[in-house]
């Protein structure tokens, strides 16, 4: 059923509500938090303000859209607070030597009145259109993979003064900005992954270095650097292309990419020097066959991983981690309404995208932990599909057992719908 009661929900929402209580100032918004926060769990495909309020008992649009809109809470103090509840655990704290990975997605919104809209490239869709971006950074360690941090990019076509508005921020300086939170509350990365859009920018590139952290860039086919290859007499610059057509069968070597479904890629490194970098970097070529005559795809990788590290499988390996980021904006959006929201300002957004975040990580403790397993499931539950699913077999058992006790009280509100329930 879509259907939710507070007064119904298993006790493990309660006690996961109940660790945030300290981030809320009143009891109200304590109460809207459990009716947000069971909405997005719930099994309703919308997840925007009017079907959470249409689908809880006793539940009011105005007082959701005012929990978002203007009380007085502050969504970074629920995102911090959310991370801290994953480090009071053993199975949930993130082990050291993890992977962050940078990453940004776009959904489509018509119209013009919501903050960061304009025309731009949408992951979702493959082209350019109307919608929103959002940059995000995630931590994977190789069991739990947890969103961290999250920023609405502000599109220079939807500020008054364009690129001169002082709201204005490219994407990589709100990346970094990201990243600085995560350094800040003492998590260090051991490799940070970057996809092309972030790679290309050698002053990007040059603010992670100075941060010290070791990185692999996607970079373009397209992308200059220094190399000498057989027919040079000397080093000169090439673009990457030019470098992996003059390589031999023999230079690349198969690896195999720990996936859901596993393949196998061939994959090339050179020592290079890269414009505006001092010192070598290595490139790594990466072929989905062994040859480049028979290759389809052929990727480019940057790092200035340390010889301990580096090797064409680590790299090669390391980053399909990234694959795990795609997964999250699949689950986020199609079960937890990450792109479902009925608000305009960016910070009523960004408290949106907090919301989901905490719902998704509710979910993720529990797969951990596997306390949902324990009193509602009879198999492990190894996917966040599965996890939700036996959560919401509990909701509904529990709603069940509440409406042979109140069947007048939902009578009422299905009746508020223009339904009736006899």
């Amino acid at each position: 059923m879509k259907d939710q009661v507070l007064a119904a929900m298993p006790q493990c929402f309660e006690n996961w509500c109940g660790r945030f209580d300290e981030v809320f100032t009143r009891a109200k918004q304590r109460q809207e938090f459990r009716v947000y926060l069971g909405g997005l769990l719930g099994e309703s495909q919308r997840k925007n303000i009017a079907q959470i309020a249409s689908n809880t008992v006793n539940g009011s649009y105005n007082s959701l859209r005012y929990f978002l809109n203007k009380a007085a809470w502050d969504a970074d103090k629920l995102n911090d607070r959310r991370l801290q509840v994953m480090h009071c655990c053993r199975q949930t704290t993130p082990s050291r030597g993890f992977t962050l990975i940078v990453d940004d997605s776009g959904h489509r919104k018509s119209g013009d009145d919501t903050d960061g809209v304009g025309r731009q490239y949408i992951g979702e869709i493959g082209k350019t259109d109307n919608g929103v971006v959002l940059l995000s950074t995630h931590l994977y360690d190789g069991v739990r993979r947890l969103p961290l941090d999250v920023a609405l990019y502000q599109h220079a076509n939807c500020l008054e003064q364009g690129k001169e508005d002082p709201k204005f921020v490219k994407k990589p300086d709100l990346a970094l900005q990201l990243i600085d939170q995560c350094l800040v509350r003492g998590y260090r990365p051991k490799v940070t992954l970057i996809d092309a859009g972030y790679g290309n920018n050698t002053p990007f590139v040059k603010q992670l270095e100075s941060k010290h952290l070791k990185y692999i860039a996607a970079i373009a086919k397209n992308r200059q650097v220094t190399y000498q290859l057989p027919t040079d007499a000397e080093p000169r610059k090439h673009s990457v292309t030019e470098i992996a057509q003059a390589l031999t069968a023999a230079d690349f070597i198969p690896v195999e990419l720990p996936l859901n479904r596993p393949r196998t890629v061939w994959v090339a490194m050179l020592p290079v020097h890269v414009p505006k970098l001092e010192g070598i970097r290595w490139l790594a070529m990466q072929l989905n066959a062994p040859t480049w005559e028979t290759a389809t795809e052929v990727d480019y990788f940057l790092t200035n991983a340390t010889e301990q590290l580096l090797s064409a499988t680590w790299v090669a390996q390391t980053y399909s981690q990234r694959n795990w980021v795609e997964v999250f904006y699949r689950e986020a959006k199609g079960w937890f309404g990450l792109s479902e929201y009925q608000i305009r300002d960016a910070n009523s957004m960004k408290r949106h995208w907090i919301l989901v975040f905490t719902a998704y990580t509710f979910i993720l403790w529990h797969q951990l932990t596997g306390g949902v397993r324990r009193r509602w499931a009879t198999k492990a539950l190894q996917t966040i599909s599965e996890t939700l699913e036996a959560f919401r077999t509990a909701v509904e058992f529990r709603l069940v057992r509440w409406l042979n006790a109140h069947v007048d009280v939902f009578a009422a509100h299905k009746a508020k719908s223009g339904y009736i329930w006899a």
